[in-house]
């Protein structure tokens, strides 16, 4: 099998329907809004920690502080994931970094809607516009699949 051919199993394998995604978009919700405790949790407690050390940062210094660590350590794990991905398929990483980029714009379209109340912010909307892309990345690797195997036939 091609590497391209390994990712389109791979999709199939996770079994890309929309049935799933709607029973899954509950369960997302509840894991966001558990996520969204931690960080709070975690907030409140570092507050807490600089005030009772005296260090008196604002807001915007924990955040400098805070971001600026997580964003290296996230570096650190995407550039071993990708030097890994890299030894088999670029396509691998351009999936991935768009994948990456289109929750980014998602959630932005999103939160634009809700403030200029131009639309509705749902969380249905993320989950759709993200399956879009699934489903026209699959095609895109069936038709280079398509394409790869009737250049191999002429060939012989």
């Amino acid at each position: 099998m091609t590497k391209l051919e390994d990712i389109m199993a791979m999709l199939w394998r996770v079994k890309l329907t929309g049935a799933l995604w709607g029973r899954r978009v509950k369960g997302l919700i509840k894991v966001l809004k558990y996520l969204t405790g931690i960080v709070n949790f975690f907030h409140d407690r570092l507050i807490l920690l600089t005030h009772y050390l005296g260090l008196n940062y604002t807001d915007k210094q924990l955040h400098f502080l805070v971001i600026g660590l997580i964003g290296i350590v996230l570096f650190l794990i995407v550039n071993k994931l990708f030097k890994h991905l890299a030894r088999y398929s670029l396509t691998a990483i351009s999936f991935v970094y768009t994948f990456t980029v289109l929750v980014v714009l998602v959630f932005a379209i999103e939160i634009e809607q809700k403030i200029t109340r131009r639309g509705n912010m749902e969380f249905q909307d993320i989950v759709e516009g993200l399956w879009g892309f699934l489903v026209a990345f699959a095609i895109y690797i069936g038709l280079v699949i398509f394409i790869r195997a009737i250049k191999k036939h002429r060939r012989k």
